[in-house]
């Protein structure tokens, strides 16, 4: 089903308002369908002094919407030894080695938390910590979303693989070949392009959560999952170089709408890309849902992208990725999020600068989302 021109209209009218009603700053939008880009729109601003206007083509960090990227680039490393997501983890490295590499992509390892001091910027402290970590829950025994320690599982299966940081193969196998300006580990020659991130503030609805309850309170579960390993807690922190260039796969990753939308065509295979057939089945088909030990919420996970979780009766409990049972994708802290929908052919992204808290996208990102499938 095509997207038509009302249904793109009512998209730009929710972008619109966030800007007028809800505290926007500098944001951009991007809408595939099939192949071609039907929507791309950026404004706003990179500060809040409005120095540099925000435009189609200002990069961002966007967190964790850089998990699929890497779970693409470990997948297609994986491919070109011959192996695959259901190949045990111990052929290729130490940790997580009772489980196979559908199991880490999917967070089922166990392993969200670390014991053992490491700097998240320190790679071989943090592999080092989570080899002798001891599993928080068996195997088969549920699953657990891995906000930090998923960049060093998957970082360290591609250096192994490959010889080369995960950032790097991603741009010389996935990334240049698609033309993609999403980079996990930015050159100092974009820099310049960066906007500049603002924390988001708590409002009554963060407050009451469970989770933001137990994120913000020491020692818990949840909390030393968002702090292991440590470093780059605070917004300021993701506006250096530094963290820019680090190339970290669980939440460094910076890039446009247009090039993460894009992203997700090549992921349905809807555009032709490096990315096989194995590589799109894995990031497409669900290895695990229920209750998240962490995000204590129900999740739903592929070989490195999200699902919306169903309930007993086989309907969806929320429609973060639309209506379609197999559309996938993944947010980022703050509020970016980008998404495939192979049943429609239909792919959408959307970055900012103004953060919101919540774990999930919020009602700025969410009403668009609606408004895009509404007609489907």
């Amino acid at each position: 089903m095509a997207v038509s021109p009302s249904v793109l209209g009512k998209v730009l009218e929710v972008f619109e308002r966030n800007f007028r009603d809800r505290g926007e700053l500098g944001a951009s939008i991007s809408i595939w369908w099939n192949g071609a880009e039907l929507l791309s729109q950026g404004q706003g601003w990179c500060e809040r002094e409005k120095l540099r206007p925000w435009t189609e083509k200002t990069l961002v960090p966007v967190y964790s919407a850089t998990k699929v990227p890497a779970a693409a680039t470990l997948l297609t490393a994986l491919e070109s030894r011959g192996l695959s997501a259901e190949t045990a983890v111990r052929e290729v490295a130490s940790s997580c080695a009772t489980a196979k590499f559908s199991h880490l992509l999917s967070h089922q390892c166990g392993l969200p938390i670390l014991d053992q001091a490491a700097d998240v910027f320190d790679h071989a402290a943090v592999v080092a910590a989570i080899e002798a970590q001891i599993p928080s829950w068996n195997l088969g025994s549920g699953h657990g979303y891995h906000p930090r320690t998923y960049g060093a599982l998957t970082d360290e299966s591609v250096r192994r693989l490959t010889g080369k940081m995960l950032g790097i193969y991603w741009q010389e196998r996935i990334a240049e070949p698609l033309a993609l300006d999403f980079w996990i580990g930015l050159p100092e020659s974009e820099w310049t392009r960066v906007a500049r991130l603002y924390p988001g503030k708590a409002d009554k609805s963060d407050l009451a959560d469970g989770f933001y309850q137990q994120l913000t309170t020491q020692g818990t579960f949840t909390r030393r999952a968002f702090s292991s390993p440590r470093g780059l807690h605070a917004i300021h922190e993701m506006n250096e170089s530094r963290a820019w260039a680090a190339g970290l796969p669980a939440l460094g990753g910076l890039g446009t709408a247009s090039a993460l939308a894009k992203f997700y065509q090549a992921a349905m295979g809807t555009i032709e890309s490096p990315l096989s057939e194995m590589v799109r089945k894995s990031l497409a088909t669900q290895q695990c849902s229920g209750d998240d030990r962490v995000l204590l919420r129900p999740t739903a996970f592929t070989c490195g992208a999200q699902q919306d979780p169903c309930d007993v009766f086989g309907k969806k409990i929320r429609q973060i990725y639309g209506p379609s049972l197999s559309a996938f994708g993944h947010p980022g802290a703050g509020g970016s999020h980008g998404l495939g929908d192979p049943e429609s052919g239909i792919s959408f992204a959307y970055v900012m600068n103004q953060m919101d808290l919540s774990v999930m996208p919020g009602v700025k990102c969410m009403e668009m989302v609606a408004a895009l499938f509404e007609e489907l």
